[in-house]
């Protein structure tokens, strides 16, 4: 019997009903029959305790315990002693069709059973009784004026607490009248794509791998995107003089490159900043998870070296929970004035949230928070990295320095293979292709998988680990 552990409670609470009495013990059953019926619960799955699920989902310990009890006499989970509570040994329909077993191609709406994907923390670590204290004391002391449609930029008190914060963890030279409070790391490199657009800039240099995302916000702006190389040493920054297109502005995440997760190689950071400095151009510096490092100190801002040419941006999304749509970009004299005027003279972010995570930087429980998870998450590679090297020794992982991703490398000709293989785990993750520009430069195919350690509640950890193990060859 496969020793697999519980899928992520993310997708039961959908189906969980609020109201008092039994009705939460009933939601849960029918989420995890369901997720039996449907084969998102595997035969073998051994689902957490229910001390771990409660805690997960918000109920109480007993709620969790019946629904156990329901479901076992009812012959669709089984419990032992000592081997806790499986999902039975019982025919599960396999996905119709054949090629990708995919949702799209499936017709199924169901979520995996676990997610690897790139991009998300845990945010079943989000610190909800902190940060409701942080936004009690941030209304209370909020002036009146607070409420009103207030400064484009965002509130002075959450510019302030940043210009500290950036300062003395980042290394970023901040002055708050400077600072732009936006709406997430899109809505940002949207308002500088239109800034830039204005300027007369027509291309902007990004990596060959990276996010597509990213890129089509920039081509909504009116500019086109051209890839430079990525190699062991990050962005081959000395290529900006001969990229096509000749661009005015090079995008980068230059602490840790995503996917890759090489840092910009020192000679590469001043090669970079030279290059804007000669040309007029602007680098746009995607500071993302610039505070996760685990060999040494964090590598510091790119900004620091020329705060004229370089744009600084960072959000709440990797540290927090990207649901608070809380970023920041830090910007040079030059180009404030029509980014600014890009913002239509109105800042889309909440004013209370504003209020709250100024108050949670200066009471030090943002800096709290960032040091827990990054034991956390630290703790995670580690087992990620044990694993595949008892279990699937030919997954080498790699650019596992910082961030909340690794990028799994593997032999030629088996991407889409294991990330077939993977779906059929019940397992959702990117294969490394998946980030290729569509305009990189010919080359041998690198298979790999990006596989994002943050993302998993802690409860359903070992289960998405042990489902990799079983993906990859």
């Amino acid at each position: 019997m496969p020793n697999q552990r519980a899928t992520s409670a993310l997708d039961l609470h959908l189906h969980l009903d609020r109201n008092a009495g039994t009705g939460l013990r009933r939601g849960l059953t029918t989420a995890l029959r369901e997720a039996v019926r449907t084969g998102r619960l595997t035969p073998g799955t051994r689902l957490p305790s229910s001390r771990a699920l409660a805690a997960d989902l918000g109920l109480a310990r007993n709620t969790v315990a019946e629904a156990y009890a329901d479901l076992v006499a009812e012959g669709w989970l089984t419990a032992r002693q000592g081997s806790g509570t499986r999902v039975a040994d019982r025919p599960v329909a396999a996905p119709r069709g054949t090629g990708t077993p995919s949702r799209a191609r499936s017709g199924s709406t169901s979520r995996p059973a676990y997610d690897l994907t790139p991009g998300t923390p845990d945010l079943a670590s989000f610190p909800r009784a902190e940060w409701l204290r942080a936004a009690r004391r941030a209304l209370a002391r909020a002036p009146h004026e607070a409420l009103g449609y207030g400064d484009p930029r965002g509130r002075p008190e959450l510019r302030a607490a940043l210009a500290g914060y950036l300062a003395r963890s980042r290394g970023v030279r901040a002055d708050p009248e400077r600072i732009l409070v936006c709406a997430g790391f899109t809505h940002g490199l949207s308002l500088l794509g239109t800034a830039l657009r204005e300027r007369g800039v027509r291309t902007v240099a990004v990596d060959e791998y990276g996010l597509d995302v990213h890129w089509d916000v920039l081509t909504r702006a009116g500019l086109r995107t051209t890839p430079l190389p990525v190699d062991a040493h990050g962005t081959r920054t000395t290529d900006l003089s001969t990229a096509r297109g000749g661009p005015g502005a090079v995008l980068l995440t230059p602490a840790h490159q995503f996917p890759l997760g090489v840092s910009l190689h020192p000679e590469r950071r001043a090669a970079v900043v030279d290059w804007a400095r000669r040309t007029g151009g602007w680098v746009l510096e995607d500071d993302y998870d610039g505070e996760f490092r685990y060999d040494r100190q964090p590598v510091g801002a790119l900004q620091d070296l020329d705060p004229e040419r370089v744009v600084h941006l960072g959000t709440a999304s990797k540290a927090l929970a990207p649901g608070l749509r809380l970023a920041w970009m830090v910007l040079p004299p030059a180009l404030a004035g029509q980014v600014l005027e890009a913002t239509g003279g109105h800042n889309p972010c909440g004013v209370l949230d504003q209020l709250t995570l100024a108050e949670f930087l200066a009471s030090g429980a943002y800096d709290r928070h960032v040091r827990a998870s990054r034991l956390r998450y630290r703790r995670r590679r580690d087992q990620l990295v044990a694993a595949l090297a008892a279990r699937a020794p030919e997954a080498r992982p790699t650019g596992i320095a910082a961030g909340l991703h690794a990028v799994l490398r593997l032999p030629p000709g088996t991407e889409q293979s294991v990330v077939r293989a993977a779906v059929w785990q019940g397992l959702a993750l990117h294969g490394l292709a998946a980030h290729r520009h569509p305009e990189a430069a010919p080359g041998p195919a690198a298979d790999a998988l990006v596989v994002g350690y943050g993302t998993p509640p802690d409860h359903a950890w070992s289960g998405a680990l042990d489902a990799l193990c079983r993906a990859v060859p």
